[in-house]
């Protein structure tokens, strides 16, 4: 009986040391932050689902975080502060955009690179940007035909007219 408790503890110890390393794994690598860098801003009509913290990549690697996100009372547009690492040389006709990460993923600000010879500096601000798209929004103007196609938009599809395609098929 002394063995099977000895056992019990041991497995139950190594049990508990993987959650531990799992736990100090997680917590080392979830919202970490680059360190050092220089803030930027940009100007969105929507943010939808994009938060404080959340990342900034080019070419999907993370090279900054999202700092903040305030409403400019003047413009009535979300206003996004974010850090971009040292290192990182954004040209001054670079974009920004809120993306997802897939369809149920989170929100991350994209940066693609312009081709300006000139570079933002600390405090500068990206005039080029693309809000989030609403999921919602997308399929409703697909079904109720605000998409070009003639679905659905209300109006009866057009009727052939019988005598001029039998006059074309060489019938009268």
């Amino acid at each position: 009986m002394a063995k099977h408790n000895a056992v019990e503890i041991a497995t139950g110890a190594l049990v508990l040391l993987g959650a531990a390393s799992f736990l100090a794994f997680a917590l080392a690598n979830t919202g970490t932050r680059i360190r050092g860098g220089y803030e930027l801003t940009a100007s969105f009509d929507h943010v939808d689902g994009l938060a404080s913290g959340s990342e900034v990549r080019i070419a999907g690697v993370k090279i900054g975080s999202v700092e903040a996100i305030t409403l400019d009372h003047d413009t009535f547009q979300a206003l996004v502060k974010f850090t971009v690492a040292d290192g990182v040389a954004l040209t001054t006709d670079s974009s920004a955009s809120v993306a997802s990460d897939g369809l149920l993923g989170g929100k991350y600000l994209a940066i693609e690179t312009g081709g300006e010879d000139k570079n933002l500096g600390p405090g500068g601000h990206i005039t080029i940007t693309q809000g989030s798209m609403n999921l919602e929004s997308l399929i409703g103007k697909y079904i109720f035909g605000s998409t070009g196609n003639g679905l659905g938009d209300g109006k009866a599809p057009a009727k052939p007219d019988a005598a001029k395609d039998a006059a074309g098929a060489g019938l009268k």
